[in-house]
């Protein structure tokens, strides 16, 4: 094992979304190489309530943790990502900017509900931590966001918190919220247990009993391990966007937020499989254009009638579709074949083999 934690700012304070880090991350991660075995876990909560120093001990990341010396300061800006540390499948996490902080203000909650709402529609697990003196209280509570993600798609919410014994106050409140939430008529009585998956996990103060945390969070971190397999802690979800579609993905979804927007997340998922099975079709037939054992065929040809030609040029052929297809599936199927797709000079120079042949 012994991977190396790799972190960047994904989304700036502003908003800004940080397109080559991205990439650099992904290649650095070997993201690409996941298929569908990749998991993304998101954090959310108020800030200065031990998110990044939660992560770093769970994951064994590297983020920018908060001096308990200089107070209730903002840490953390935006949005962080950063790859879990020997961790199977690759495990993603999101640190999220904290709630409810004085640096934006009571007014200025835009960017902690567009941040959530990214969050939810990329990660396949939402950790929520709060400190259990917070518990029924509105903001620091995380109930308006909390409000936000039930109206937005199902995801397995992981609630982290001190104290057990105020589990029950914390599942009462969270069923009081979903019943509050505008759903479908035909959805109007579905219980919350239906569309999530919501786990009450109690940790020690790391502030006051250090230790007892720091074994706390390495049993929580065995948890993680395999979390996409049947019975994981993401074993039921769906609609997986292939890893080598991920940067178009997230860069997507959230120009669709930010610019206020309904997220309509199968559709999005459509958009992706087609715009990366072109991209595929389009990479295929620049390889082939460049084929090594075409181009020594065409030169064959010219000289005159090659024996077994069609066999040939049926094997490179096959080997270029074949890989198409096989990337095609990734994405739902063989898409790929019902696409549009632009004829580079590859096509042109099969075509010229066989009236030459």
């Amino acid at each position: 094992m012994g991977d190396l934690c790799h972190s960047l700012q994904l989304i700036d304070g502003n908003g800004k979304f940080n397109v080559a880090g991205l990439e650099e991350f992904v290649k650095a991660v070997k993201l690409t190489q996941c298929g569908l075995s990749y998991a993304v876990v998101g954090i959310m909560g108020p800030q200065s309530s031990g998110k990044s120093t939660l992560l770093n001990h769970l994951f064994h990341t590297n983020f920018k943790e908060m001096d308990a010396y200089k107070g209730r300061i903002q840490t953390t800006k935006g949005i962080w990502m950063a790859n879990c540390v020997d961790i199977e499948p690759l495990t993603i996490v999101m640190d999220l900017e904290g709630t409810d902080g004085r640096e934006r203000g009571e007014d200025d909650t835009a960017f902690e509900k567009q941040s959530a709402l990214f969050a939810l529609a990329v990660s396949d697990i939402v950790l929520i931590n709060m400190w259990c003196h917070d518990i029924g209280r509105e903001h620091a509570a995380n109930r308006p966001l909390l409000k936000t993600i039930f109206q937005v798609l199902p995801i397995l919410v992981l609630y982290l918190t001190p104290l057990e014994y105020l589990e029950p106050v914390l599942r009462e409140d969270i069923l009081k919220i979903w019943d509050t939430v505008s759903k479908p008529q035909a959805l109007k009585d579905t219980p919350l247990s239906e569309f999530f998956h919501v786990e009450v996990v109690a940790l020690s103060s790391y502030e006051e009993k250090e230790e007892q945390f720091k074994e706390q969070v390495a049993q929580m971190r065995k948890r993680f391990f395999h979390s996409i397999a049947p019975g994981g802690l993401a074993g039921d979800r769906r609609g997986v966007v292939p890893a080598s579609g991920f940067c178009f993905s997230v860069r997507r979804i959230w120009e669709v937020i930010r610019e206020n927007k309904d997220l309509d997340l199968p559709a999005h998922k459509v958009m992706v499989a087609t715009v990366r099975c072109e991209e595929i079709a389009n990479e295929k037939l620049s390889r082939l254009a460049c084929d090594k054992d075409l181009m020594a065929l065409e030169n064959s040809v010219k000289a005159g009638p090659v024996s077994g030609f069609g066999t040939q040029i049926s094997s490179i052929l096959e080997t270029y579709l074949s890989e198409v297809i096989g990337s095609g599936i990734e994405f739902g199927g063989l898409y790929i074949l019902e696409t549009e797709v632009p004829t580079p000079i590859a096509c042109s120079e099969v075509v010229t083999l066989f009236e030459l042949h």
